[in-house]
């Protein structure tokens, strides 16, 4: 199964979020919005710190519940004596939950404007008790 695939995440945004708390994130790259233009709420997204030009078969990433999302334009004003300006910019606030440490199997969307997307490995965790 193919999963929406965010890139360039912080690492340390992806060790909070392997503490197990849903945490709100604001993303602004263009790759990761048109990402989530495929995406809804409930579904579940790859996650990794690795750039979207560098992700190959085999890079480390965690999954993550996609708990709410939004996507809008922010107005930013800037003003001064002289002149005043005005631009809009377009980011994505999304609300995620741990759900566990995996691997790309294999990666597509590498074209301008496709969303980027994994094949995973799935985890299996064995724990003897």
């Amino acid at each position: 199964m193919k999963y929406a695939a965010l890139t360039g995440i912080s690492p340390s945004v992806i060790a909070e979020l392997k503490s197990g708390k849903a945490r709100t994130l604001e993303l602004n790259s263009a790759h990761n919005i048109i990402t989530l233009t495929e995406t809804a709420p409930g579904e579940c997204i790859f996650m990794t710190s690795i750039n979207e030009e560098d992700l190959s078969p085999g890079d480390p990433g965690i999954m993550v519940d996609l708990l709410a999302l939004s996507i809008g334009m922010r107005r930013i004003e800037v003003t001064n004596p002289f002149f005043y300006e005005e631009r809009e910019r377009m980011s994505a606030r999304i609300k995620v939950q741990f759900r566990g440490v995996t691997i790309a199997r294999d990666v597509e969307g590498r074209k301008w404007g496709d969303p980027t997307k994994v094949e995973i490995i799935r985890s299996a965790c064995y724990r003897a008790g």
